[in-house]
């Protein structure tokens, strides 16, 4: 490696891309342009620079396998940033099995940590737990380290195990403030932030407050019944039952549970639960049929009381409390605001995959956003990224619908 090469080298690995281009962008060998795509995806040309390392790896080709599976693993690394998830994992995982097999410990372990973070944003957490389990970190770079404790705080905070998240948040920062690293710094300190912003509300005894992912991690006990509202489920404890399939029972029970301990009046809840516009024979009779499912599935834990105007939620215990654990962006594309609310620019193609929906549904709900300027984006065509500014006070993505804590 000659030495404008390895200033270059240098001057990234410090922080500093306009320095590293400043050596080598009047280059076009293969070192020079891997360099300079890193360089161009630090300063957020993520397209110039994915174009500069597909042509690093092409020029290094078959002749030199290391360099350009560094390339493949680079380029997978702003497909991951730009949120580019519907990637195939394919040439990564070849790109990983090749640094390994030559050697080049360090960049495998990386190409790891894209892909466990790949796997969290898209809910697989046990799989991005298992390709983190099988990196011995200790031996590597401070750096590396330090990513490494940054993607078990991922997985931890998905899982609600703050503590956990904290502890390893914690010695992620102590390596990078060692190091005196300041992109890896921020970093850290974004992941810091989400535990200390609001996930979600909790609706109790008919008032509504903000709560942190420490508290809603907190909240499942043998006394508190809770409807979650984020995962659409009903959970006392460690017993759960899932409602995601049945949305107009868990509508009515949760309409049921925001007013506990008061009643709900029958023609509220036929027009919330029914899109009634007026509650008639027909309504009131379809309310008896849900009601009396209802109590069928949560016989266990409450009972539901009819009263003069309507029902009432009651626990089985006198001494238990029922809550409502809500998401902090309702309506019909919370969902997607949620996710876009993290700040980062998403593809059409990464938002479907995460909600589990198809691309035309997620461009059609992007553009009605649009239209209302909640949403805004730049690119064209398949570079279209999208985004908006972060919701006040709120880490909205956390709680949507995925994987539960201890599953």
């Amino acid at each position: 490696m000659d030495s404008v090469i390895t200033a270059a080298a240098r001057a990234l690995a410090s922080g500093d891309p306009l320095g590293a281009l400043g050596r080598v962008s009047l280059r076009d060998d293969p070192p020079a342009l891997a360099l300079r795509g890193i360089a161009m995806a630090r300063l957020g040309d993520f397209e110039r620079a994915r174009a500069l390392l597909k042509q690093a790896a092409r020029a290094f080709g078959s002749s030199e396998p290391v360099a350009a599976a560094r390339c493949v693993v680079a380029e997978a690394e702003i497909a991951l940033v730009s949120r580019d998830l519907a990637r195939n994992d394919n040439t990564l995982q070849a790109a990983r099995n090749t640094l390994e097999n030559r050697g080049d410990f360090a960049n495998a372990a990386h190409a790891r940590h894209i892909e466990a973070n790949r796997l969290v944003l898209s809910g697989q957490l046990d799989m991005a737990e298992k390709l983190l389990s099988e990196i011995d970190a200790q031996n590597f770079p401070p750096l590396l380290q330090a990513a490494h404790e940054l993607a078990i705080a991922g997985i931890a905070t998905r899982r609600l195990d703050t503590i956990t998240a904290r502890a390893t948040l914690a010695k992620a920062m102590q390596i990078a403030s060692h190091m005196n690293v300041p992109m890896m710094m921020a970093e850290v300190e974004k992941a810091q932030r989400i535990l200390d912003t609001p996930a979600a509300r909790l609706i109790q005894n008919g008032q509504e407050r903000p709560i942190l992912l420490d508290e809603v991690a907190q909240l499942p006990t043998p006394e508190t019944l809770i409807i979650d509202a984020c995962r659409y489920i009903v959970r006392q404890d460690d017993t759960i039952i899932a409602l995601a399939s049945r949305p107009v029972l868990f509508s009515l029970l949760r309409m049921l549970a925001s007013a506990w301990p008061g009643d709900v009046s029958r023609d509220d809840l036929v027009k919330t639960a029914f899109h009634a516009r007026e509650a008639d024979e027909s309504h009131r009779a379809r309310l008896r049929v849900e009601i009396g499912r209802i109590r069928a599935k949560i016989r266990k834990f409450a009972t539901i009381h009819a009263t003069r105007d309507g029902f009432v939620l009651l626990p089985r215990n006198k001494a238990h409390i029922i809550a409502v654990l809500a998401p902090p962006v309702e309506g019909n594309h919370g969902p997607l605001l949620a996710l876009l609310a993290d700040g980062e620019a998403w593809s059409s193609s990464a938002l479907a995959l995460t909600l589990g929906c198809s691309q035309r549904t997620i461009q059609r709900a992007l553009d009605d956003l649009a239209s209302l300027g909640k949403v805004q984006f730049y690119g064209k065509g398949r570079a279209r990224r999208w985004m908006t500014p972060p919701f006040p006070g709120f880490t909205t993505s956390l709680l949507l619908p995925g994987p539960l804590p201890g599953t």
